[in-house]
Protein backbone atom coordinates (compact mmCIF):
# COMPACT_ATOMS: atom_id res chain seq x y z
CA UNK A 1 0.00 0.00 0.00
CA UNK A 2 2.58 2.43 0.90
CA UNK A 3 4.48 1.73 -2.29
CA UNK A 4 1.82 1.95 -4.36
CA UNK A 5 1.12 5.20 -2.85
CA UNK A 6 4.61 6.01 -3.00
CA UNK A 7 5.04 5.90 -6.86
CA UNK A 8 1.58 6.94 -7.81
CA UNK A 9 1.96 10.61 -9.16
CA UNK A 10 1.86 13.77 -7.60
CA UNK A 11 -0.54 16.44 -8.12
CA UNK A 12 2.06 18.99 -9.12
CA UNK A 13 0.40 22.40 -11.37
CA UNK A 14 2.77 23.42 -14.47
CA UNK A 15 2.27 26.02 -16.93
CA UNK A 16 0.39 23.42 -18.89
CA UNK A 17 -2.27 22.61 -16.27
CA UNK A 18 -2.80 26.48 -16.19
CA UNK A 19 -3.91 27.10 -19.70
CA UNK A 20 -5.26 23.96 -20.15
CA UNK A 21 -8.85 25.35 -19.97
CA UNK A 22 -8.33 28.04 -22.94
CA UNK A 23 -6.51 25.73 -25.23
CA UNK A 24 -9.77 22.99 -24.87
CA UNK A 25 -11.97 26.08 -25.05
CA UNK A 26 -9.96 27.08 -28.16
CA UNK A 27 -9.80 23.70 -29.63
CA UNK A 28 -13.35 22.89 -29.27
CA UNK A 29 -14.38 26.83 -30.92
CA UNK A 30 -14.64 25.24 -34.58
CA UNK A 31 -16.67 22.30 -33.04
CA UNK A 32 -19.21 24.20 -31.28
CA UNK A 33 -19.50 26.58 -34.44
CA UNK A 34 -20.09 23.63 -36.43
CA UNK A 35 -22.29 20.91 -34.84
CA UNK A 36 -23.83 23.96 -32.76
CA UNK A 37 -27.79 25.03 -33.20
CA UNK A 38 -28.43 28.07 -35.00
CA UNK A 39 -28.89 29.49 -31.81
CA UNK A 40 -25.44 28.70 -30.99
CA UNK A 41 -24.03 30.21 -34.18
CA UNK A 42 -25.92 33.74 -33.71
CA UNK A 43 -24.24 33.52 -29.99
CA UNK A 44 -20.77 33.90 -31.58
CA UNK A 45 -22.13 37.53 -32.47
CA UNK A 46 -25.34 38.12 -30.28
CA UNK A 47 -24.60 37.40 -26.67
CA UNK A 48 -27.45 35.65 -25.08
CA UNK A 49 -28.76 34.56 -28.84
CA UNK A 50 -28.57 30.58 -27.92
CA UNK A 51 -30.19 30.96 -24.57
CA UNK A 52 -33.22 32.75 -26.12
CA UNK A 53 -33.13 30.38 -28.73
CA UNK A 54 -33.39 27.54 -26.10
CA UNK A 55 -36.02 29.83 -23.61
CA UNK A 56 -33.51 30.38 -21.68
CA UNK A 57 -34.82 34.01 -21.42
CA UNK A 58 -33.59 35.41 -18.19
CA UNK A 59 -30.13 33.95 -18.88
CA UNK A 60 -30.22 35.34 -22.53
CA UNK A 61 -30.94 38.58 -21.10
CA UNK A 62 -27.90 38.54 -18.52
CA UNK A 63 -25.73 37.70 -21.07
CA UNK A 64 -27.17 40.38 -23.75
CA UNK A 65 -27.42 42.91 -20.95
CA UNK A 66 -23.42 42.51 -20.26
CA UNK A 67 -22.57 42.55 -24.00
CA UNK A 68 -24.32 46.03 -24.58
CA UNK A 69 -22.62 47.33 -21.52
CA UNK A 70 -19.52 46.75 -22.70
CA UNK A 71 -20.00 47.71 -25.89
CA UNK A 72 -21.44 50.89 -24.24
CA UNK A 73 -18.44 50.93 -22.35
CA UNK A 74 -15.78 50.78 -25.34
CA UNK A 75 -17.59 53.30 -27.14
CA UNK A 76 -19.47 55.66 -25.79
CA UNK A 77 -18.06 55.96 -22.35
CA UNK A 78 -17.64 59.42 -20.85
CA UNK A 79 -14.16 60.70 -20.53
CA UNK A 80 -12.85 61.40 -17.05
CA UNK A 81 -11.07 64.65 -16.41
CA UNK A 82 -10.40 64.98 -19.86
CA UNK A 83 -9.01 61.42 -20.31
CA UNK A 84 -11.24 58.93 -22.39
CA UNK A 85 -12.30 55.14 -21.71
CA UNK A 86 -12.79 52.46 -24.32
CA UNK A 87 -11.00 52.09 -27.81
CA UNK A 88 -9.59 56.03 -27.40
CA UNK A 89 -8.27 54.62 -24.48
CA UNK A 90 -5.98 51.98 -26.21
CA UNK A 91 -5.11 54.64 -28.85
CA UNK A 92 -3.54 56.82 -25.67
CA UNK A 93 -1.33 54.51 -24.42
CA UNK A 94 1.38 55.28 -27.29
CA UNK A 95 1.50 58.58 -24.88
CA UNK A 96 1.19 60.57 -28.29
CA UNK A 97 -1.53 62.13 -28.36
CA UNK A 98 -1.23 64.67 -25.17
CA UNK A 99 -1.39 68.03 -24.56
CA UNK A 100 0.37 70.22 -21.96
CA UNK A 101 -1.85 72.59 -19.61
CA UNK A 102 -1.66 75.76 -17.55
CA UNK A 103 -2.64 78.02 -20.38
CA UNK A 104 -5.34 80.59 -18.99
CA UNK A 105 -8.48 80.56 -20.45
CA UNK A 106 -10.38 84.22 -20.12
CA UNK A 107 -13.68 82.87 -20.34
CA UNK A 108 -13.02 80.37 -17.24
CA UNK A 109 -10.93 82.07 -14.84
CA UNK A 110 -8.51 79.13 -14.95
CA UNK A 111 -5.49 77.24 -16.34
CA UNK A 112 -6.73 74.59 -18.83
CA UNK A 113 -5.84 71.17 -17.56
CA UNK A 114 -3.67 68.99 -19.95
CA UNK A 115 -3.29 65.37 -20.05
CA UNK A 116 -2.47 63.23 -17.29
CA UNK A 117 -0.15 60.70 -18.52
CA UNK A 118 -0.70 58.56 -15.42
CA UNK A 119 -4.40 58.32 -15.88
CA UNK A 120 -4.00 57.22 -20.30
CA UNK A 121 -2.11 54.11 -19.05
CA UNK A 122 -4.46 53.25 -16.24
CA UNK A 123 -7.39 53.84 -18.25
CA UNK A 124 -5.73 52.03 -20.96
CA UNK A 125 -5.07 48.92 -19.04
CA UNK A 126 -8.60 49.04 -17.32
CA UNK A 127 -9.93 49.16 -21.16
CA UNK A 128 -8.08 45.97 -21.96
CA UNK A 129 -9.34 44.08 -18.86
CA UNK A 130 -12.37 45.01 -19.90
CA UNK A 131 -11.68 43.57 -23.05
CA UNK A 132 -10.47 40.43 -21.62
CA UNK A 133 -13.57 39.79 -19.60
CA UNK A 134 -15.81 40.93 -22.68
CA UNK A 135 -14.14 37.31 -24.27
CA UNK A 136 -14.35 35.09 -21.26
CA UNK A 137 -18.50 35.96 -21.39
CA UNK A 138 -18.40 35.78 -25.23
CA UNK A 139 -16.62 32.39 -24.46
CA UNK A 140 -19.28 31.36 -21.60
CA UNK A 141 -22.27 32.57 -23.69
CA UNK A 142 -21.67 30.09 -26.19
CA UNK A 143 -20.55 27.49 -23.89
CA UNK A 144 -23.92 27.93 -22.08
CA UNK A 145 -25.97 27.41 -25.68
CA UNK A 146 -23.58 24.68 -26.57
CA UNK A 147 -24.50 22.85 -23.63
CA UNK A 148 -28.16 23.26 -24.17
CA UNK A 149 -27.60 21.48 -27.72
CA UNK A 150 -26.01 18.58 -26.17
CA UNK A 151 -28.88 18.59 -23.40
CA UNK A 152 -31.33 18.34 -26.24
CA UNK A 153 -29.77 15.34 -28.33
CA UNK A 154 -29.59 12.65 -25.40
CA UNK A 155 -32.96 14.06 -24.95
CA UNK A 156 -32.70 15.75 -21.98
CA UNK A 157 -34.65 19.45 -21.08
CA UNK A 158 -31.96 22.78 -20.82
CA UNK A 159 -31.50 23.61 -17.11
CA UNK A 160 -33.71 26.49 -16.08
CA UNK A 161 -32.61 30.08 -14.83
CA UNK A 162 -33.49 28.44 -11.04
CA UNK A 163 -32.04 24.92 -11.91
CA UNK A 164 -28.53 26.87 -13.07
CA UNK A 165 -28.84 29.12 -9.60
CA UNK A 166 -29.61 25.87 -7.25
CA UNK A 167 -26.00 24.04 -9.09
CA UNK A 168 -24.51 27.35 -8.48
CA UNK A 169 -25.06 26.78 -4.71
CA UNK A 170 -24.39 23.17 -4.91
CA UNK A 171 -21.78 21.47 -6.99
CA UNK A 172 -20.54 24.54 -8.21
CA UNK A 173 -20.31 26.82 -5.13
CA UNK A 174 -16.73 26.84 -5.36
CA UNK A 175 -17.10 29.25 -8.63
CA UNK A 176 -19.42 31.21 -6.70
CA UNK A 177 -17.54 31.89 -3.63
CA UNK A 178 -14.19 32.14 -5.92
CA UNK A 179 -15.76 34.53 -8.16
CA UNK A 180 -15.82 37.70 -6.47
CA UNK A 181 -12.09 36.53 -5.03
CA UNK A 182 -10.45 36.26 -8.97
CA UNK A 183 -12.53 39.80 -9.52
CA UNK A 184 -11.03 41.71 -6.06
CA UNK A 185 -7.62 40.14 -6.71
CA UNK A 186 -7.91 41.86 -10.49
CA UNK A 187 -9.08 44.93 -9.60
CA UNK A 188 -6.72 45.71 -6.06
CA UNK A 189 -4.06 43.64 -7.33
CA UNK A 190 -3.47 43.17 -10.59
CA UNK A 191 -3.85 46.32 -12.43
CA UNK A 192 -2.19 48.07 -9.72
CA UNK A 193 1.00 45.81 -10.30
CA UNK A 194 0.77 45.80 -13.71
CA UNK A 195 0.46 49.80 -13.96
CA UNK A 196 3.34 50.22 -11.90
CA UNK A 197 5.10 47.67 -14.13
CA UNK A 198 4.49 50.03 -16.62
CA UNK A 199 6.27 52.81 -14.83
CA UNK A 200 9.13 51.21 -14.99
CA UNK A 201 9.31 52.02 -18.79
CA UNK A 202 8.45 55.45 -18.82
CA UNK A 203 10.00 58.65 -17.81
CA UNK A 204 7.74 59.23 -15.28
CA UNK A 205 9.26 62.05 -12.56
CA UNK A 206 8.90 64.89 -10.52
CA UNK A 207 11.19 66.93 -13.09
CA UNK A 208 8.45 65.91 -16.02
CA UNK A 209 5.50 67.11 -13.68
CA UNK A 210 6.56 70.54 -12.46
CA UNK A 211 5.35 73.11 -14.77
CA UNK A 212 1.49 74.17 -14.14
CA UNK A 213 -1.29 71.38 -14.77
CA UNK A 214 1.35 69.21 -16.82
CA UNK A 215 1.07 65.51 -15.80
CA UNK A 216 3.73 64.57 -19.14
CA UNK A 217 5.90 61.93 -19.52
CA UNK A 218 6.46 59.37 -22.41
CA UNK A 219 7.99 55.99 -22.91
CA UNK A 220 11.55 54.83 -22.77
CA UNK A 221 11.91 51.30 -23.17
CA UNK A 222 14.37 49.88 -21.51
CA UNK A 223 17.04 52.74 -20.41
CA UNK A 224 15.72 52.33 -16.72
CA UNK A 225 16.91 49.45 -16.23
CA UNK A 226 20.06 49.92 -18.59
CA UNK A 227 20.72 52.86 -15.86
CA UNK A 228 21.66 50.27 -13.20
CA UNK A 229 24.54 48.73 -14.95
CA UNK A 230 25.56 52.12 -17.12
CA UNK A 231 24.81 55.04 -14.75
CA UNK A 232 22.87 57.07 -17.41
CA UNK A 233 19.48 59.51 -16.09
CA UNK A 234 19.43 61.80 -12.99
CA UNK A 235 19.34 59.11 -10.59
CA UNK A 236 22.02 56.30 -12.74
CA UNK A 237 24.95 57.05 -10.81
CA UNK A 238 23.33 56.27 -7.86
CA UNK A 239 21.73 53.40 -8.97
CA UNK A 240 24.89 52.10 -10.40
CA UNK A 241 27.33 52.77 -7.43
CA UNK A 242 24.94 51.34 -4.99
CA UNK A 243 22.70 48.94 -6.44
CA UNK A 244 24.92 45.98 -5.01
CA UNK A 245 26.00 47.03 -2.02
CA UNK A 246 22.23 47.47 -1.04
CA UNK A 247 21.03 43.99 -2.68
CA UNK A 248 23.94 42.13 -0.69
CA UNK A 249 23.32 43.64 2.81
CA UNK A 250 19.38 43.16 1.71
CA UNK A 251 19.99 39.45 1.57
CA UNK A 252 22.71 39.47 4.24
CA UNK A 253 19.40 41.00 6.71
CA UNK A 254 17.02 38.77 5.05
CA UNK A 255 18.88 35.75 6.39
CA UNK A 256 20.21 36.68 9.63
CA UNK A 257 17.23 38.35 10.39
CA UNK A 258 15.00 34.95 9.63
CA UNK A 259 17.36 32.43 11.02
CA UNK A 260 17.92 34.52 14.55
CA UNK A 261 14.03 34.65 15.21
CA UNK A 262 13.24 31.22 13.87
CA UNK A 263 15.69 29.56 16.01
CA UNK A 264 15.35 31.85 18.98
CA UNK A 265 11.60 31.04 18.82
CA UNK A 266 12.43 27.67 18.49
CA UNK A 267 14.64 27.46 21.37
CA UNK A 268 12.63 29.81 23.40
CA UNK A 269 9.39 26.97 22.96
CA UNK A 270 11.71 24.35 24.25
CA UNK A 271 12.23 26.37 27.26
CA UNK A 272 9.00 27.20 28.09
CA UNK A 273 7.25 24.30 27.07
CA UNK A 274 10.24 21.87 29.42
CA UNK A 275 8.43 20.07 31.97
CA UNK A 276 9.05 20.98 35.45
CA UNK A 277 9.00 24.74 34.29
CA UNK A 278 7.36 27.00 36.90
CA UNK A 279 5.34 29.91 35.65
CA UNK A 280 5.10 28.82 31.82
CA UNK A 281 2.00 31.41 31.94
CA UNK A 282 4.09 34.54 32.81
CA UNK A 283 6.51 33.71 30.47
CA UNK A 284 4.35 33.08 28.11
CA UNK A 285 2.43 36.93 28.60
CA UNK A 286 5.78 38.64 29.22
CA UNK A 287 6.89 37.74 25.46
CA UNK A 288 3.41 38.16 24.18
CA UNK A 289 3.54 41.39 25.18
CA UNK A 290 6.01 42.40 22.66
CA UNK A 291 3.21 40.78 20.11
CA UNK A 292 0.36 43.32 21.37
CA UNK A 293 2.53 46.28 21.45
CA UNK A 294 2.61 47.81 18.28
CA UNK A 295 5.49 47.71 16.29
CA UNK A 296 6.26 51.05 15.54
CA UNK A 297 6.22 51.65 19.18
CA UNK A 298 8.83 49.02 20.53
CA UNK A 299 11.51 50.12 17.87
CA UNK A 300 10.95 53.46 18.26
CA UNK A 301 11.73 53.19 21.90
CA UNK A 302 14.89 51.26 20.84
CA UNK A 303 15.63 54.14 18.79
CA UNK A 304 15.21 56.31 21.89
CA UNK A 305 17.43 53.75 24.02
CA UNK A 306 20.11 53.60 21.43
CA UNK A 307 20.22 56.80 20.54
CA UNK A 308 23.23 58.89 20.88
CA UNK A 309 21.77 61.01 24.00
CA UNK A 310 19.90 57.99 24.78
CA UNK A 311 20.21 56.55 28.50
CA UNK A 312 22.06 53.26 27.02
CA UNK A 313 24.81 55.70 26.19
CA UNK A 314 24.38 57.84 29.41
CA UNK A 315 25.18 54.14 31.30
CA UNK A 316 27.95 53.19 29.48
CA UNK A 317 29.21 56.85 30.14
CA UNK A 318 29.05 57.06 33.75
CA UNK A 319 30.16 53.13 34.38
CA UNK A 320 33.55 54.84 32.25
CA UNK A 321 33.46 52.08 29.94
CA UNK A 322 32.89 54.59 26.71
CA UNK A 323 34.23 58.06 27.21
CA UNK A 324 31.83 59.26 24.17
CA UNK A 325 28.47 58.99 22.89
CA UNK A 326 28.76 55.09 20.47
CA UNK A 327 26.34 55.98 17.02
CA UNK A 328 24.79 52.36 17.40
CA UNK A 329 22.39 52.84 15.00
CA UNK A 330 23.93 54.77 12.67
CA UNK A 331 22.00 58.04 12.55
CA UNK A 332 24.98 60.55 12.00
CA UNK A 333 27.41 60.45 8.91
CA UNK A 334 30.25 58.75 9.99
CA UNK A 335 28.53 56.32 12.56
CA UNK A 336 30.11 52.73 12.09
CA UNK A 337 27.92 50.98 10.07
CA UNK A 338 28.64 47.58 10.46
CA UNK A 339 27.64 48.32 14.21
CA UNK A 340 24.06 49.44 13.43
CA UNK A 341 23.92 46.47 10.95
CA UNK A 342 24.43 44.19 14.00
CA UNK A 343 22.37 46.22 16.06
CA UNK A 344 19.19 46.47 13.66
CA UNK A 345 19.42 42.35 13.50
CA UNK A 346 19.61 42.08 17.42
CA UNK A 347 16.77 44.58 18.19
CA UNK A 348 14.77 42.52 15.39
CA UNK A 349 14.89 39.52 17.49
CA UNK A 350 12.98 40.98 20.10
CA UNK A 351 9.99 41.60 17.97
CA UNK A 352 10.62 38.54 15.91
CA UNK A 353 11.29 35.80 17.91
CA UNK A 354 7.90 35.31 20.39
CA UNK A 355 6.04 35.23 17.22
CA UNK A 356 8.28 31.72 16.11
CA UNK A 357 7.73 30.91 19.97
CA UNK A 358 3.79 30.81 20.00
CA UNK A 359 3.74 29.04 16.40
CA UNK A 360 6.31 26.24 17.89
CA UNK A 361 4.88 25.86 21.09
CA UNK A 362 1.93 24.06 19.30
CA UNK A 363 3.83 22.27 16.91
CA UNK A 364 6.14 20.47 20.00
CA UNK A 365 3.10 19.70 21.93
CA UNK A 366 1.36 17.61 18.41
CA UNK A 367 5.24 15.66 18.04
CA UNK A 368 4.18 11.90 19.00
CA UNK A 369 5.79 10.98 22.21
CA UNK A 370 6.72 7.57 21.14
CA UNK A 371 9.28 9.13 19.09
CA UNK A 372 11.03 10.67 22.00
CA UNK A 373 10.35 7.08 24.26
CA UNK A 374 11.76 5.12 21.23
CA UNK A 375 14.73 7.53 21.30
CA UNK A 376 15.71 7.24 25.08
CA UNK A 377 15.48 2.86 24.88
CA UNK A 378 18.24 3.45 21.85
CA UNK A 379 20.57 5.95 24.18
CA UNK A 380 19.92 9.02 22.56
CA UNK A 381 21.07 12.38 24.26
CA UNK A 382 18.76 15.24 24.33
CA UNK A 383 21.41 16.86 21.74
CA UNK A 384 20.35 14.31 19.19
CA UNK A 385 16.71 13.99 19.65
CA UNK A 386 16.97 17.03 19.14
CA UNK A 387 18.60 17.28 15.77
CA UNK A 388 16.94 13.90 14.88
CA UNK A 389 13.68 14.20 15.89
CA UNK A 390 12.73 17.67 16.88
CA UNK A 391 14.24 20.05 14.39
CA UNK A 392 12.83 17.90 11.33
CA UNK A 393 9.86 17.85 12.41
CA UNK A 394 9.59 21.60 13.45
CA UNK A 395 11.20 22.82 9.97
CA UNK A 396 8.96 20.01 7.72
CA UNK A 397 5.94 21.98 8.97
CA UNK A 398 6.83 25.14 9.11
CA UNK A 399 8.40 25.19 5.81
CA UNK A 400 5.80 27.38 3.87
CA UNK A 401 6.11 29.86 7.10
CA UNK A 402 10.07 30.35 6.80
CA UNK A 403 10.58 31.15 3.22
CA UNK A 404 7.70 33.73 3.99
CA UNK A 405 9.41 35.22 6.69
CA UNK A 406 12.28 35.61 4.41
CA UNK A 407 10.66 37.52 2.09
CA UNK A 408 8.82 39.59 4.47
CA UNK A 409 12.42 40.50 5.59
CA UNK A 410 13.94 41.29 2.22
CA UNK A 411 10.77 43.66 2.63
CA UNK A 412 10.84 44.45 5.71
CA UNK A 413 10.46 48.16 5.62
CA UNK A 414 9.72 49.01 9.58
CA UNK A 415 12.92 47.83 11.35
CA UNK A 416 15.28 49.48 9.37
CA UNK A 417 12.83 52.59 8.39
CA UNK A 418 12.31 53.13 12.50
CA UNK A 419 15.28 52.16 13.67
CA UNK A 420 18.09 53.82 11.53
CA UNK A 421 16.27 55.20 8.88
CA UNK A 422 18.98 53.67 6.49
CA UNK A 423 21.54 55.59 7.93
CA UNK A 424 24.49 55.92 8.56
CA UNK A 425 24.12 58.06 4.81
CA UNK A 426 26.53 58.33 2.33
CA UNK A 427 27.07 61.97 0.86
CA UNK A 428 25.24 62.80 -2.52
CA UNK A 429 23.24 59.57 -2.36
CA UNK A 430 19.97 58.48 -1.33
CA UNK A 431 20.84 54.94 -0.27
CA UNK A 432 22.44 54.60 3.12
CA UNK A 433 24.48 52.20 5.01
CA UNK A 434 21.31 50.22 6.60
CA UNK A 435 18.79 50.80 3.26
CA UNK A 436 17.05 47.44 2.07
CA UNK A 437 15.65 47.58 -1.27
CA UNK A 438 12.52 48.39 -0.07
CA UNK A 439 13.46 51.63 2.17
CA UNK A 440 15.58 52.15 -0.39
CA UNK A 441 12.81 52.72 -3.30
CA UNK A 442 10.94 54.52 -0.36
CA UNK A 443 13.60 57.31 -0.42
CA UNK A 444 13.82 57.04 -4.10
CA UNK A 445 10.19 57.98 -4.50
CA UNK A 446 8.63 59.83 -1.92
CA UNK A 447 12.01 62.04 -1.29
CA UNK A 448 13.89 61.72 -5.29
CA UNK A 449 10.11 61.79 -6.78
CA UNK A 450 11.84 59.32 -9.32
CA UNK A 451 8.79 57.05 -9.48
CA UNK A 452 10.29 55.48 -12.92
CA UNK A 453 13.14 54.19 -10.92
CA UNK A 454 11.30 53.06 -7.64
CA UNK A 455 9.76 51.09 -9.81
CA UNK A 456 12.73 49.37 -11.52
CA UNK A 457 13.62 48.88 -8.24
CA UNK A 458 10.36 47.42 -6.89
CA UNK A 459 10.72 45.21 -10.12
CA UNK A 460 14.03 43.55 -9.30
CA UNK A 461 12.83 43.43 -5.79
CA UNK A 462 10.07 41.34 -6.90
CA UNK A 463 11.86 39.00 -9.44
CA UNK A 464 14.70 37.93 -6.56
CA UNK A 465 11.85 37.49 -3.62
CA UNK A 466 9.63 35.49 -6.28
CA UNK A 467 12.06 33.23 -7.52
CA UNK A 468 13.59 32.41 -4.15
CA UNK A 469 10.29 31.57 -3.22
CA UNK A 470 9.36 29.38 -5.90
CA UNK A 471 12.42 27.66 -6.21
CA UNK A 472 13.13 26.81 -2.35
CA UNK A 473 9.20 25.86 -1.79
CA UNK A 474 9.68 23.58 -4.88
CA UNK A 475 12.89 21.90 -3.65
CA UNK A 476 11.76 21.53 0.06
CA UNK A 477 10.32 18.50 1.77
CA UNK A 478 6.90 19.86 2.53
CA UNK A 479 6.43 20.11 -1.09
CA UNK A 480 8.02 16.98 -2.24
CA UNK A 481 7.03 14.81 0.84
CA UNK A 482 3.82 16.09 2.48
CA UNK A 483 3.03 12.66 3.15
CA UNK A 484 6.09 11.88 5.35
CA UNK A 485 4.56 13.03 8.76
CA UNK A 486 0.98 12.16 8.30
Amino acid sequence: MDSALSKAPKNKLNLRDFFEPLRKSLANFGKRFADGSLGTKLSHFIFGAGNFYHKQYIKGAIFLLLQLAILWFMIFCPAVNGTPYGWKALANLSLKNVKEGGEFDPATGHFSAGSDCKLMILFGFVTIAVIIIYFLIWNMNIGSSYKADMDKKIGKKPTTFIEDLRELLDSKFHVLMLTPTCIAAMVFTILPTIFMIALAFTTYNSQDMNDLGTNLFHWNGLQNFSAVFTGEGSLGVEIKNRFLPVLGWTFIWAIFATLTCYFGGIILALLINKKGLKGKKIFRTVFIFTIAVPQFISLLAVRNLLGEYGPFNAMLINAGIIDKAVGFLGLHVGDSENLAKVMVIIVNMWVGVPYTMLMTSGILMNIPTDLYEAARVDGASTLKMFFKITLPYVIFVTTPYLISSFVGNINSFNTIFLLTGGGPTYTGYQAGGTDLLVTWLYKVTIDQGSYNTGAVIGIFTFIITATITLVTYRRSKAYNEEDTFQ
